[in-house]
């Protein structure tokens, strides 16, 4: 049974040391009970209470990290929905190679290189998985110098020894264990400190080789359902998640695997899997049409609910810019930015686009709220070093704001301050026939 926040505080040692990184025990305690630190941080928590606060103090899904140069983590999550509080672990993404292709190291090297921007924000794939369809230990090698980002290896356990040897102070999750072979992964898992999936049809089978496994000294898990109907899938994962969640139930309390590469439609499955409870998700090729709007979707449902989705502050550039082309003022509001940036984008005409932060509020909401003011748009044209970039220093305002101009004209002394449209929509002819 989980401990409520006070019930935790009260085993806690109550000095207020701070040094656990909250200003009290009794903050430190309520985190504890909502499962989003670890008891580890407090160094002065005694053993018998350790004891009693272990079972309230790990989280109902297993945090499992997969390590090489970069790091992805899956699990640790607290809540069903997450409106309800936050997802935490963005599920990793992984592109599936075969040991037996020639050409593993040039796609590895592809896969690594793709980097796309998107609203400040670099997306890239997270990791590699390798089939043991042949030398896997050469494979491996063959990939480590393309990329330096976490593996999945995939085989049997006699395929896969050799390319666990070839990661020689990397955790990967090697999969994939089930009742004709358990015995031998756990040995190699446990042997390598691997990660280990684990694969049965039902949540029963699972839960029998979960708890031999464990018995083995295993402790990183990740669960396979052995099955790519989407349907059944959906189902298995949600059960898996609320009995972890709102149950408790610690023998499935563990990160997905989701094996899109094995699936029909693996655009279909790789989605669902990211909505509905996948920790890491394969696909079988890397392509960058389909990878890209599933790294977009994994953004947007594991942004927290209770803070706004927000664009990168700076200076961006549309439809190549020259240094007499204007400057447009915005809020890092994402749907601020994309209805400024889309309208002038598609307009064809060429601008500086300076987007403030107003902490992810919109122009008028930040201007309101004191975050939005002629001094800090002054300070980001300042900070950003427009003047640098045109050589017609002019400005132009949101039309909601219009009542700030001769306020930024103090801040800007040497900059003409124009006051725009109210709506992104009427943007394009306002730069035509105002600012020609």
């Amino acid at each position: 049974m989980a401990l409520s926040g006070i019930q935790i505080y009260k085993l806690l040692p109550q000095t207020n040391c701070k040094e656990c990184g909250f200003p009290t025990c009794l903050a430190f305690a309520m985190k504890l009970a909502a499962k989003q630190v670890e008891l580890s941080t407090c160094p002065y928590v005694t053993e018998e209470s350790k004891t009693q606060l272990a079972e309230s103090s790990a989280p109902p899904i297993r945090l499992v990290a997969l390590k090489a140069g970069t790091e992805v983590k899956a699990g640790n999550e607290v809540v069903l929905f997450r409106h309800e509080k936050t997802f935490y672990n963005k599920p990793g993404i992984f592109v599936r190679f075969k040991a037996s292709d020639s050409g593993i190291a040039a796609k590895a090297a592809a896969a690594h290189a793709y980097s796309v921007n998107y609203v400040g924000m670099d997306f890239v794939v997270d990791g590699f998985a390798i089939e043991a369809d042949g030398d896997l230990g050469a494979a491996v090698k063959a990939v480590r110098g393309a990329t330096d980002r976490p593996l999945v290896l995939i085989g049997d356990a006699a395929a896969i020894e050799p390319g666990l040897q070839a990661c020689s102070g990397e955790t990967v999750l090697i999969h994939a264990a089930d009742a004709s072979n358990w015995e031998a992964m756990a040995a190699l898992a446990a042997k390598y400190k691997a990660a280990l999936a684990v694969k049965a049809d039902t949540l029963d089978g699972l839960v029998d080789l979960i708890e031999k496994i464990k018995a083995k000294g295993v402790e990183d898990l990740v669960l396979d359902f052995d099955t790519t109907q989407l349907g059944k899938w959906l189902a298995m994962s949600t059960q898996v998640r609320r009995l972890a969640i709102k149950q408790n139930f610690r023998a499935l309390g563990y990160p997905v695997f989701a094996p899109a590469y094995a699936a029909a439609d693996e655009g279909i499955f790789a989605a669902e899997a990211i909505a509905k409870y996948a920790g890491f998700v394969v696909l079988d090729k890397f392509v960058p049409e389909n990878v890209y709007p599933l790294l977009v979707l994994r953004e947007n449902i594991y942004t927290d609910p209770q803070k706004p989705i927000q664009v990168q502050p700076g200076i961006y550039e549309i439809n190549s810019p020259k240094p007499e082309d204007p400057v447009l003022i915005t809020t890092n509001f994402s749907i601020t930015y994309f209805a400024v940036a889309n309208e002038v984008e598609g307009s064809g005409l060429p601008a500086w686009l300076v987007v403030t932060d107003a902490e992810g509020m919109s122009v008028l909401t930040a201007w309101a709220a004191g975050k939005f003011d002629a001094e800090r748009i002054a300070k980001a044209v300042k900070g950003f070093d427009v003047a640098s970039k045109v050589s017609k220093k002019r400005v132009v305002l949101p039309g909601h704001v219009a009542v700030l101009s001769g306020e930024l004209e103090e801040e800007l002394p040497d900059w003409e301050i124009r006051v725009g449209p109210r709506e992104a929509v009427d943007l394009p002819a306002f730069m035509k026939q105002a600012l020609n």
